[in-house]
């Protein structure tokens, strides 16, 4: 029961959220997913329903070998260079329902180091 009601929670705050956030051509939407033992991040553009650029722990083989946390900030710059390989430099942060702390943080931090704009 708890699972489930956790699981409900986020799909919650997920939808309040997405009802405030929506990403256009010129600033496209950060989307923030979190497994258990993985992270993605896409930049999506929601007028034309297009992914722009996608980066995940999955495909980076220094993530393996390190912890979660720092796995996150590696998926934040990665996601930053493909964004910026395309000429995007503004983002809205769509954190998924998701609280602001750790993972998602540490992502959202490397990303922004990394040159992108919230």
């Amino acid at each position: 029961m708890a699972t489930n009601s956790k699981v409900l929670r986020r799909t919650k705050i997920k939808s309040r959220v997405r009802g405030k956030i929506f990403g256009t051509p010129d600033t496209p939407r950060l989307a923030v997913f979190r497994s258990n033992k993985q992270i993605y991040a896409q930049i999506i553009d929601d007028v034309n329903g297009v992914t722009l650029a996608a980066a995940g722990s999955v495909k980076i083989k220094e993530a393996q070998s390190v912890n979660k946390v720092d796995q996150a900030g590696m998926v934040g710059k990665a996601i930053a260079e493909v964004a910026k390989g395309k000429d995007i430099e503004n983002v809205v942060f769509d954190r998924s329902g998701y609280l602001y702390h750790g993972r998602i943080k540490s992502l959202a931090d490397a990303a922004r180091e990394a040159g992108l704009k919230f």
